[in-house]
This record gives C-alpha cells, structure tokens and sequence, in this order.
C-alpha cells in the first residue's frame, strides 16, 4: 500500500512554485479541438515541459520540452482511425505500439495492468485505463516514466502505476493505491526507491508522488528524499491538445527527433553533473520484484 497524505500537509514539497515555474512551452489553442461530449476522447496530446532539479551538491537544473500522448488503452484504435500520421502497432510518423509497455506483446495493455492491480487486490469491474506515455517517433520511443490512471467503473481512480525505465534496458513499476479505495488525485503518495535511474543517487530514497487529474492541464510531480533530506524534484507540466494530423505536425516540426533526443539528453545531462564532481554509484542489480 502506498501511504497518502494530502498535499497541504506537506509545505516542503512546493509542488505550485515548481509547476508555475516550468508550465508548458506553447499554448496553442489547439486545444479547443478536444470538444466535451458523452465519452472523452480516446487520446489526446499534452505539450509539455520536463524539468529537473537536483537539491544537492552539486547543484543543477534543466528542463526541455517534450510532447506527451495520453490514450485509452481500450480505444487506440479508435484514436487512429482517419488520422494519417498516426498508427496503433505500426510505423508511422507517430504511433504507439502495445509491445512497449506492460506485457510487452500486442493486446496486453489491460491484461497486465489488472494483473498488477488483481495482486494488490484490486479490481476496476471494467473500468476505465488511461496510459501517459512518449509516443514513438518515427519508429523510436524511450520512456523514463508512463503512468497508467486506473479507475474503476463508478468513475473513481483506484490506483496509478507508474512503470519506470532506465537507459540499461530495465524496467519497475511503483503501484500507487489504497488498498482499492477510491483515491484522490490531490493526495501525496510514497513509495520506497528500489530500482536503479541514475547513476548519481544510491538506492536509498523515497519518492512522493503529486498528480492532477489530467484534463485541460497536465501536472506530475516528482520528490525524491533520502533518510529525510529532499535531493531531487521532477516535474511534468502539460497543456491539452486533440490528438489530429494538424496537431502532430505542428509537434513534430517543434521537436523533432524528441524522443531521441530524450535518450542522448539523459546522457549529456549526466556527463555534465559527472564534470561538476557528482558521486557516481554502480548500477546494482535490478529488483527481485516487477511491481512494488
């Protein structure tokens, strides 16, 4: 179980200064094409900023900008029917393949995440599963992070499972819940760190978690801790736009190649802290577990 508080009890984590300082890069007003109706839509993008910012010696912060892609795992093809440069499972100037995330094999998406969540004993009866992710670009993705928001079907969330990566080939997911209660999306939520991202912090920490339903606006953030001293905060700043051919152009044409430039960024990023004195750690060994 993760342990939740509400964000008012946690004056530390800053969580307004930090999103108000990084909000997304453009505000186009694209954003009106994702109209209210009976059902959301199956996927739409976020424009959005990442940033991170190390609270200890030695100091440093950087952000980029990046586009994200959130989808109904039971409408992909919904979303990709009569877009052109979109494609579910296959090569397109955008697309989003099932074989990048959870089973790793095509119509897996719901199967594993009701695994996951069965395990913890919970269950959605059907509800729905969103999943926040990099698309790929020209037939290339990498995800340091993708959230998957599970509600059940009274419309509720019950959990969020965020499935890390690292650049090694590894993966871990933190499940975030409450032992299948309906949970607030303004809560905090904790979790122990035990998989390995970057080879400037040991394995000894604790993340919280602040999300925000997503909705017009995108907001995820990020504290990491060890033995009680803040040492990094991440954060994600998005603002909604309808998932459309015109909006994937104007995306790609601002940040091309995006998602490998997230993978050699990682690696430039690290170079730099590794020049200014930072504490390299080895990688230890994955967890025994997949999901904690």
């Amino acid at each position: 179980m993760s342990q939740i508080s509400h964000a008012g009890d946690h004056g530390d984590l800053c969580a307004d200064a930090a999103w108000s300082d990084d909000a997304p890069a453009t505000h186009n007003r694209e954003s009106a094409d994702v109209q209210p109706s009976a059902q959301p839509a199956a996927a739409v993008l976020y424009s959005s900023r990442v940033m991170h910012r190390r609270l200890i010696a030695p100091f440093y912060r950087f952000a980029y900008r990046v586009f994200y892609l959130l989808l109904d795992v039971d409408r992909i093809d919904e979303a990709a029917r009569g877009l052109r440069l979109f494609s579910h499972n296959r090569f397109n100037l955008l697309a989003f393949h099932d074989s990048d995330h959870g089973l790793e094999q095509p119509g897996g998406l719901r199967v594993w995440a009701e695994g996951v969540l069965a395990n913890a004993g919970i269950a959605l009866d059907g509800g729905r599963i969103r999943l926040l992710v990099l698309p790929r670009l020209l037939g290339f993705a990498f995800n340091p992070i993708s959230l998957w928001y599970c509600e059940h079907r009274d419309g509720r969330l019950r959990a969020v499972i965020a499935e890390v990566r690292n650049t090694f080939g590894e993966k871990h997911a933190y499940l975030l819940a409450s032992d299948g209660q309906p949970m607030p999306y303004e809560a905090l939520y904790e979790k122990e760190k035990c998989f390995h991202v970057s080879p400037f912090f040991d394995l000894v920490g604790r993340y919280r978690f602040s999300l925000n339903e997503p909705a017009e606006q995108l907001r995820v953030l990020i504290h990491e801790t060890r033995e009680g001293v803040p040492i990094l905060d991440a954060t994600l700043a998005g603002e909604r736009l309808g998932l459309t051919d015109s909006a994937i152009v104007k995306l790609v044409l601002a940040m091309p190649l995006m998602t490998l430039k997230v993978v050699a960024g990682i690696h430039w990023e690290a170079l730099k802290i590794w020049a200014r004195g930072g504490r390299f750690h080895r990688k230890p060994a994955p967890p025994d577990v997949p999901v904690s």
